[in-house]
């Protein structure tokens, strides 16, 4: 039962001894050409999980509306309008649209004066309401918080800061429960946000800003007008629909077209999510394209020597097939020998490859921005997946072709071959 397969076992083992140079020189161009495809395609891999990381820092899924000027007349009214939504809007909001997920309004000062002992700062406040730490990424690091219920209830006066911030006024120091002065006002700090990334902006990074109570911005400021409203669907494919009912809950309340994109600017980040994939898609199409082409230029080499040892091999071959060899006896050392130098070579080729993303994995990218974009390369299961398809496609077909040939050969020609 088993006497076919250790036959061709027996013969591959036989011919490799004796072609040990030339099956060095084989794995070695598998493995060069494997090292390139993984090492393209985990440097697309990191910037791909990277640039995701980035976008979410603005938070995913979201859109942003802002104050706009109608454009067309509505029910009597003229076109040219203002249309400044307020902070009841958001409740309202939130009660009529539907398939939303969250809703939240913000308010702003540019230049709000932060001190701290002698030392002070001026950076952007945002009144904010509870939701915003989750649809807007404000993550806390350990052992802070982000605003709660109680705080907007009761209008505490409670802050949450950017890191940047943390770090422009306390230095080393932690500052979850301390006080500060903002605009003369005093705020404790209740959680310092962690260090992200973040591609996507409006009105500056978050890292350098602080967050307070929407109802504490009020009391503070006096001021009812918002500076933005962010709504989160409850699936991204959902944003039209809860586009259409905001402009249309609002229409209906201050009087505009709700067909009128210009009543309320608006900034979908579900559409540069959707073209950003593509062209993460499109960048790793194209460093797998160009991997594979220089992994399948080492198959090349390794179909040449195979035609190479059936050409040196033909008159031993015709020999066997004159004792009465089966086709299979002929083809299956061949397609083995082409295979296993494949797959040799593409594991040595993945392990040199572990090897570097383990060591590129050490270099800090720490205060380097770019470096930081560019993210670091990450090995994962779908590119070796892809890796192992490519190397077995290449070792069969160069091992299958040769041996397709050694098998036609007629046996009473290769006696004559010298």
């Amino acid at each position: 039962m088993f006497s076919r397969p250790l036959l061709v076992l027996q013969l591959f083992m036989r011919s490799s001894r004796v072609q040990r140079k030339r099956a060095i020189l084989t794995i070695a161009a598998i493995a060069w050409g494997s090292l390139s495809l993984l090492l393209l395609l985990s440097f697309g891999e990191g910037l791909k999980r990277q640039l995701l990381a980035a976008d979410s820092g603005l938070g995913r899924g979201i859109a942003i509306i802002w104050a706009g000027e109608t454009t067309r007349p509505w029910n009597g009214l003229p076109s040219g309008r203002w249309i400044l939504p307020r902070v009841e809007d958001i409740e309202l909001i939130s009660q009529r649209v539907e398939n939303l997920e969250a809703v939240s309004g913000e308010m702003r000062q540019w230049q709000s004066a932060y001190r701290y002992g002698n030392h002070t700062v001026n950076r952007r406040l945002t009144g904010a309401s509870l939701s915003y730490g989750d649809i807007r990424s404000h993550i806390p690091r350990s052992g802070g918080r982000f605003l709660n219920p109680l705080d907007e209830k009761l209008r505490r006066r409670v802050i949450f800061l950017g890191h940047e911030l943390a770090t422009d006024l306390f230095g080393a120091e932690e500052p979850v429960g301390l006080s500060i002065l903002v605009d003369n006002v005093p705020y404790t700090i209740v959680g310092v946000m962690i260090d992200k990334l973040q591609s996507g902006t409006y009105g500056g990074p978050d890292a350098s800003h602080g967050v307070i109570p929407i109802t504490t911005f009020q009391a503070q400021y006096g001021e009812n007008e918002l500076e933005a409203i962010v709504v989160k669907p409850l699936r991204a494919d959902l944003m039209p629909a809860v586009l259409k009912g905001v402009y249309e809950t609002l229409g209906a309340k201050y009087g505009f077209d709700p067909e009128d994109e210009r009543a309320l600017a608006t900034w979908n980040t579900v559409e540069g999510a959707v073209l950003m994939d593509k062209i993460m898609l499109g960048i790793q199409l194209f460093l797998g394209i160009i991997g594979a082409l220089t992994l399948v230029v080492g198959g090349i080499g390794v179909a040449n020597i195979m035609y190479a040892v059936v050409k040196e091999r033909t008159s031993e071959i015709g020999v066997k097939m004159a004792l009465g060899a089966r086709p299979g006896w002929i083809t299956g050392p061949l397609v083995l020998e082409g295979l296993t130098y494949t797959l040799i070579g593409g594991a040595l080729g993945l392990i040199m490859a572990t090897g570097l993303v383990m060591i590129l994995d050490w270099i800090p990218t720490d205060g380097n921005e770019a470096l930081q974009m560019l993210g670091k390369p990450t090995l994962s299961v779908p590119i070796a997946i892809f890796n192992a398809a490519v190397l077995g496609s290449i070792g069969l077909l160069a091992g299958y072709f040769p041996a397709r040939r050694a098998a036609l050969v007629d046996p009473a020609e290769t006696l004559r071959y010298e």
